[in-house]
């Protein structure tokens, strides 16, 4: 029971992994930034190349001041907080911890639930089986869809209609259908400027 109010409460999280390397993807591809991966999902994407993270008690729940010290022992000026789906926890002490520190954090989310804590950018990667709260695509400071199939773009296009006019749009080829996506991607960009191409660039590059 302990655990459990310490969880709900944010001072514990369940940890899948966190280690210091660069951003693969989206606007902030390329920069150096500390990530920390928490345990728990149940939008259950079949592409999702971490499922490991789907649950989250085989996960231990570790304080977020042990997660702090870590971050504070690399020369890391931005945390991604990622999944699973972070939303599913209280993350205000984390973010507030990470913010009198003076580094700034990012968060990765599909949006499907209200989103806790203070964040210096917000990236909501929507899913069409478990939609977005329409409040977090109008807060996100990028929106980054995942695309398999021309459909995908029809959704791309009806969750870019709730975003504010300055968050950063982005259309991300499917990994293993890439070659299959990036012809259909890139002449949609290409008739629809908004949009910009995101691309892993941490799988090419063998990045961690």
């Amino acid at each position: 029971m302990k655990d459990q109010s310490l969880l709900a409460d944010g001072d514990v999280l369940p940890l899948v992994e966190e280690f210091y390397s660069i951003q693969g993807e989206g606007y902030h591809a390329g920069k150096a930034a500390y990530f920390i991966r928490i345990g728990g999902c149940d939008i259950a994407c079949h592409f999702c190349d971490t499922k490991i993270s789907w649950d989250s008690t085989i996960h231990p729940l570790v304080s977020v001041q042990e997660i702090i010290n870590r971050v504070l022992a690399t020369p890391a000026r931005s945390v991604v907080v990622t999944g699973g789906e972070p939303a599913l926890y209280n993350l205000s002490k984390l973010t507030s911890a990470i913010a009198y520190h003076k580094v700034e954090a990012f968060l990765e989310t599909s949006g499907a639930y209200p989103v806790s804590g203070f964040w210096k950018w917000i990236c909501v990667s929507p899913k069409p089986w478990k939609p977005p709260i329409r409040e977090n695509l109008f807060r996100a400071d990028e929106l980054k869809v995942i695309i398999e199939t021309e459909s995908d773009l029809h959704f791309a296009e009806e969750m870019a209609q709730y975003t504010a006019p300055e968050c950063k749009l982005f259309l991300q080829p499917e990994f293993s259908k890439f070659r299959h996506c990036v012809p259909l991607i890139v002449e949609y960009i290409k008739n629809n400027p908004k949009w910009n191409v995101s691309v892993q660039i941490h799988k090419f590059l063998d990045i961690p």
